[in-house]
């Protein structure tokens, strides 16, 4: 049975990120930027979240 990942930290995943990509960010901005983060993984689990059969291919070419 796989493990169950801890939840998402957007405050100390910008801690970590930020350096790894040479960021420096404003304290003024740290609130929006984690805000953000936080709006992101909640439509990142939604994706993730949805059921989809093992028969299923990734579509080679979207078209419009």
């Amino acid at each position: 049975m796989p493990e169950t990942p801890p939840p998402f930290d957007p405050d100390a995943y910008a801690a970590a990120a930020a350096p790894l990509l040479g960021l420096e960010i404003d304290p003024a901005w740290i609130a929006p930027v984690t805000a953000n983060l936080r709006v992101l993984a909640a439509a990142a689990e939604l994706v993730a979240g949805f059921p989809l059969p093992d028969a299923v291919e990734a579509a080679p070419r979207f078209e419009a």
